[in-house]
């Protein structure tokens, strides 16, 4: 069965293109169980290969340049980070009728992290926190710099303003428009990160994070790898966590106002999330609503 498409230009990827590809150029693992992995992953379809293995294969044509930057990165990253992340393996070349080069990854245990899946939610705020900073102050000296490959992370906040306004439009009746509005108003008048270039995770939400036995174990997905302004990494204060958890992040973070604002900014982008994926993906609807609601309930606490 083909992956569920997120996009409507996305190739069909299944179980025989996988195991065609993997014959050909990694015959090594050619004759490994494979499964399709359900995810809300926007840009990956995920297979897992054997027990200690994922395989990765892009679903457009914009994400080609993740391939090689994880590939390249990650390992330097690792030492420096108090989570797990991916292990790169492999990288496959484009064939077998698929376009783009495809990535074998170790795979890591856990289920995706909501706040019912954590024994701790504070907790969990906490060790964000530190796996923020942490990945923040890693020398960032030659690394990708923000910029389309890193779907616009990193880059001032105004440069999302077009594409939100347009979704706002579309909303009405939806959310409440006029206070998404307010607060889209409010982030974008913070000064600009005027700080040196630092390293970006870039999508920490839910479907990024791993949890095993209700603790946070790993961060996944560094497609939105570069380095530039880190607000967009606290984000994940609106997309994952609650008021209560949030406030323990918030002060376990050292961050000024002005990039916690911004920060608050990058969640309220899941209004363009509402729009694209309102007919092709429910969950992912689901997560971008959380986010809007939880700012916009900042705003009404005054937060």
């Amino acid at each position: 069965m083909p992956a569920t498409r997120m996009h409507v230009d996305e190739p069909d990827i299944d179980v025989p293109l996988v195991r065609r590809l993997l014959a050909a150029q990694f015959p090594r693992w050619a004759d490994i169980t494979l499964d399709p992995v359900v995810s809300t992953g926007t840009d990956n379809a995920i297979y897992r290969l054997g027990d200690d293995m994922a395989v990765r294969l892009l679903r457009r044509e914009q994400a080609t340049a993740q391939v090689e930057r994880e590939h390249r990165w990650l390992p330097r990253l690792a030492p420096h980070l108090p989570l797990a992340i991916p292990v790169p393996l492999e990288i496959g070349a484009p064939g077998e009728g698929y376009p783009w080069p495809w990535a074998v990854n170790r795979w890591l245990d856990g289920e995706n992290t909501t706040l019912d899946r954590l024994a701790d939610p504070r907790q969990a705020a906490t060790d964000l926190a530190q796996f923020i900073e942490a990945l923040h102050r890693v020398d960032s000296t030659g690394g990708p710099p923000a910029g389309p490959a890193s779907w616009n992370r990193g880059l001032p906040l105004s440069t999302l303003d077009a594409s939100v306004r347009k979704a706002l439009a579309a909303l009405h009746g939806t959310i409440d428009v006029p206070a998404a509005t307010a607060a889209w108003d409010a982030a974008l008048k913070a000064p600009e990160w005027d700080g040196p270039p630092t390293w970006l995770h870039g999508d920490l939400q839910s479907g990024n994070l791993l949890a095993r036995d209700g603790r946070l174990v790993a961060v996944i997905d560094f497609g939105c790898m570069a380095v530039g302004d880190p607000a967009c990494d606290l984000s994940v204060a609106w997309t994952l966590l609650d008021a209560g958890a949030r406030e323990v992040f918030r002060s376990a973070l050292t961050v000024d106002e002005a990039t916690w604002a911004r920060g608050r900014g990058w969640a309220l982008y899941g209004v363009v999330g509402l729009v694209y994926y309102r007919e092709t993906s429910p969950a992912l609807v689901a997560a971008c609503r959380y986010a809007v609601e939880e700012v916009l309930a900042d705003q009404r606490r005054g937060g």
